[in-house]
């Protein structure tokens, strides 16, 4: 028998996991209806949609000026996408439209290929979601690792603070490149072009968001600043560049269906391109439907999402629109304004429509400066600091992927940036492992008529547990492509336990995927009052818990040595209780 070097990740009590069948497709819309919608529903979700449209009107004008684009196709985009993500998606809660990520690939595209190679890309990246969905792949966007992910997200916030400098300082320049050195060093060759008047109004819309945000967090900052730029334009005619001087206004239109030229022999050489908006889409996508998750304690059905953003993705790029996903910031406003369904979505693309019928000639004097601000402060957020100086405290191998995915992501090409990323990451892991089975069994990689795990004690021994405690046994490395499981194991418990005893003698690696994976377990459990121990962990999973600031408390968190003090700290901890 072939000895298995790299056991598949495993729990003692895990569930054969359930074939996927046609209701894995069903919208959540249909889901909610099916089990009861009231007014009251209605009204809190009309409300909700209110709330978040106001949030994303000014964000959607931002991040198509941004992208190279007029800013109506930001707001067709949200109007035209965001309802379709909400009418055909898998979370009950999701919020679409344009978001940051497809900033620094939209504008590279725009600018080599015309908005019509725009179209072509759009229309490729959503038959690729499509088809990723119907062959059930979502799951596998969620193994992506962290470090990757925190990499060229902090790399995107870069590049979008550096393409709004014009707009900040006011530079008279033509064009501002898509390479970020040439761009940086044009922005030096116009510096003396710099106007006082537009900085004076970028600062002061900066403070304001910022003064907002810690005064009043629950207004919509971003509205309020670019309704006071625009006041400030209109009363008193400052000489600031404005939606209506550069792009002659936003016609009050409904999105209607165009097809421009579409390149289609640049196929190939869009395909890169496309490949990077159905990848940022997905895995976008996903990780707000994680959060809304978490938020409202429900469950989304990630390959149903996929075939949802695809749809809207080809509906955007033919109703003039740009490429859409998940936007995390305004799916979160939306749970916390109290959407109870995915009509609240639907609510928001309407509310939209109607604010660019009946608000269009004043938006022509909503200044540039303005929007920068608001796109600098998305940049702000979205970089991640913190997660950022926490990974560099990981091992050198993942800070080497984090350092190089940033890196590629602001000097080069983001596509570039996640494959080298992904790739690296991979083999590291490889060798990481190799390195793990060398020193642990003293043998060749393949040995035959030998299995090293015949020994090992059977897991199951829950029959011994104490009421009000419940284990779980991991077997294999806990890394970024098995993290996002612990998360199925809380969701097995019928009751909630006191104590929750989680067996790690089997886990030889741990990287800052499953760490992260870890704490949001131990974070969880907190929440719900339930304290962990973790027994027999080995040295490289402690080490690296150290290094993360994983450390035991004496009360949510205990470490053990073996799993019968594991069961000796519980039973005292349940009858102390």
């Amino acid at each position: 028998m072939v000895r298995r070097v790299v056991e598949s990740f495993r729990m003692s009590s895990s569930i054969a996991p359930r074939p996927v069948t046609w209701q894995a497709y069903v919208p959540k819309l249909v889901t909610v209806l099916r089990l009861g919608y009231t007014r009251g529903d209605l009204r809190d979700d009309l409300l909700a949609g209110l709330t978040v449209s106001i949030v994303a009107l000014p964000l959607a004008m931002a991040l198509a000026i941004a992208s190279g684009a007029t800013p109506e196709k930001g707001i067709y985009t949200a109007i035209v996408a965001g309802f379709l993500i909400s009418l055909l998606g898998g979370s009950r809660v999701q919020i679409g439209g344009p978001t940051a990520a497809f900033v620094p690939v939209v504008f590279n595209v725009i600018d080599r290929f015309g908005y019509g190679g725009l179209i072509l890309c759009t229309l490729l990246a959503g038959i690729m979601l499509i088809a990723a969905g119907v062959l059930r792949i979502g799951t596998l966007l969620k193994y992506i690792p962290q470090p990757v992910i925190t990499g060229f997200t902090s790399g995107i916030a870069v590049s979008i603070f550096s393409s709004q400098i014009k707009d900040l300082l006011g530079l008279h320049m033509d064009k501002v490149p898509a390479d970020f050195f040439a761009r940086w060093s044009v922005y030096f060759a116009n510096l003396p072009s710099l106007s006082g008047v537009t900085v004076a109004l970028a600062a002061g819309s900066l403070v304001l968001i910022i003064t907002l945000r810690r005064v009043r967090p629950n207004w919509p900052g971003f509205l309020i600043t670019v309704i006071a730029g625009a006041l400030l334009v209109a009363t008193i005619h400052l000489p600031v560049a404005t939606i209506g001087t550069r792009f002659g206004g936003i016609a009050a239109t409904w999105p209607h269906f165009s097809v421009p030229h579409i390149p289609l022999e640049r196929t190939r050489d869009l395909f890169p391109s496309s490949f990077t908006i159905a990848f940022l889409a997905g895995v976008e996508s996903l990780l707000s439907a994680v959060v809304a998750d978490g938020m409202i304690g429900g469950r989304h059905r990630s390959n149903c999402e996929l075939v949802a953003q695809g749809v809207a993705n080809i509906a955007s790029a033919l109703f003039g629109g740009l490429p859409a996903t998940g936007a995390i910031a305004r799916t979160t406003t939306n749970i916390r304004s109290g959407a109870r369904s995915p009509v609240a979505g639907m609510a928001h693309a309407l509310f939209l429509l109607l604010f660019a019928m009946t608000l269009a000639p004043l938006m022509s004097y909503v200044p540039l400066a303005a929007l920068a601000a608001v796109l600098v402060m998305v940049a702000w957020y979205m970089a991640e600091i913190e997660s950022f100086r926490h990974l560099l405290r990981g091992p050198l191998g993942e800070r080497m992927v984090l350092l190089v995915t940033f890196g590629l992501t602001v000097a080069f090409d983001l596509t570039v940036a996640i494959e080298v990323g992904i790739v690296l990451a991979a083999f590291l892991f490889m060798h990481s492992m190799s390195e793990i089975v060398a020193v642990e069994s003293h043998v060749t990689l393949v040995e035959e008529d030998e299995d090293d795990f015949t020994h090992a004690p059977h897991a199951d021994q829950r029959a011994q547990l104490p009421r009000g405690v419940e284990a779980f046994q991991i077997s294999g490395p806990l890394f970024f492509a098995v993290a996002n499981r612990l998360d199925d194991v809380l969701s097995q418990f019928t009751t909630t336990p006191q104590v929750f005893i989680l067996r790690m003698r089997l886990v030889p690696l741990i990287d800052v995927s499953g760490v992260r994976a870890l704490r949001q377990m131990i974070d969880r459990c907190r929440r719900n009052g339930t304290r962990v121990i973790l027994s027999g962990l080995r040295q490289q999973p402690r080490e690296i818990l150290a290094q993360m600031g994983l450390k035991a408390d004496g009360h949510a968190l205990r470490f053990a040595e073996n799993f019968a003090e594991a069961l000796q700290l519980a039973s005292a901890s349940v009858k102390a209780a």
